[in-house]
């Protein structure tokens, strides 16, 4: 992922953090075979509009493949990244939701963060790392968020 690796020389210098938050639309399976792909789509759509309009200026959102994003934020420790993960999950809670046969679907994420360098020294170890702790939120129920260990 070069932007992570880009963000890691720009901080590294500097002695800074970047935390990494990858999050995953629970059941997103669910919604294709029920309600089909248009739905499908339009979670992912919706998500992804939320996401741009949640994050700081110099943060960086991007869809990572299948429902799963990453959001970079460059100068963020662990503790204020947890913290804007939760915030992040509890809005799609609130705020996005898609009309699938004409019933309104509310949409909940499970989320991994990791930080640089505490869990990581590039992109492939960071995202490992983030992606790890998506998967222990999955298991320990959805929606919710763990940090990586």
């Amino acid at each position: 992922m070069g932007s992570v690796d880009r963000e890691i020389s720009r901080v590294e210098r500097r002695g800074l953090e970047i935390g990494i938050i990858m999050l995953d639309v629970d059941h997103f399976k669910s919604f294709n075979d029920i309600y089909g792909h248009a739905t499908g789509d339009a979670v992912l759509t919706a998500l992804g509009s939320y996401l741009q309009n949640s994050i700081r200026e110099e943060d960086i959102a991007c869809r990572y493949g299948g429902e799963e994003f990453v959001l970079i934020l460059p100068e963020a420790s662990l503790e204020v990244t947890y913290e804007r993960a939760e915030k992040i999950r509890e809005g799609i809670k609130k705020e996005v939701t898609v009309t699938g046969r004409s019933e309104m679907l509310n949409i909940s994420v499970s989320i991994g963060v990791s930080v640089y360098p505490k869990h990581g020294k590039n992109s492939s170890e960071l995202i490992g790392k983030a992606d790890s702790a998506l998967y222990k939120a999955k298991a320990g129920g959805r929606d919710r968020t763990e940090k990586a260990v």
